[in-house]
């Protein structure tokens, strides 16, 4: 199964390599297979300079990339991304044609922005979810939560959620004993929701 992750300037470094950790890790704690195979992806698949200048060499660009099974799309500094037609037209795409979308933090403002979120369920970082909700009203915005899990579509609060939520979707993807598994490996707290 392709994990796409989608990384753009300033995006939040543990955003993304925390759900990269997951998937590799479950891939290489699984007995007899590895289910994920997980790359980075960023516009133009140049060098990115992610929070506090962590320089990031995606896999792919938007016009290489394999297909995707699983989109997910981090959060950061999105401000300039948010305005980037380019960007927003590839997320929808890809969004039709992946089986799941799921956005960390603030990945969530790029998603409705995209129009992948109308009126959905969801969640982003404690600090955004004012903003959000006056952005885009019509979405059903919850807080105090790790995760939102609405079948397809799967958002995260802020930066250490993404982790919690990709143990989800190993669960969700796989099973939840490599879920467990993953998550014992990588020394990491956390508990199963059905």
């Amino acid at each position: 199964m392709n994990i796409g992750i989608y990384i753009y300037d300033n995006a939040e470094v543990l955003d993304f390599s925390g759900p990269f950790e997951v998937f590799t890790t479950a891939s290489r704690v699984c007995e007899g297979s590895e289910p994920f195979n997980v790359f980075l992806i960023s516009q133009s698949g140049d060098t990115v300079l992610a929070r506090a200048g962590y320089k990031v060499i995606p896999d792919y660009s938007f016009h290489n990339h394999p297909e995707i099974d699983v989109l997910i799309v981090v959060g950061g500094n999105h401000s300039d991304e948010i305005n980037k037609t380019d960007v927003l037209s590839w997320i929808y795409s890809q969004s039709i044609k992946s089986s799941i979308v799921a956005s960390v933090c603030t990945g969530a403002f790029l998603l409705a922005q995209a129009k992948v979120l109308k009126t959905d369920k969801v969640t982003t970082h404690w600090e955004d979810i004012t903003d959000l909700r006056q952005m885009f009203p019509k979405l059903d915005v919850v807080e105090d939560v790790r995760w939102v899990d609405e079948g397809r579509l799967i958002t995260s609060g802020g930066i250490s959620a993404g982790i919690e939520m990709s143990l989800q979707l190993v669960n969700k993807l796989h099973s939840k004993t490599l879920a467990e598994k993953t998550a014992k490996q990588m020394d990491f707290l956390w508990g199963v929701v059905d």
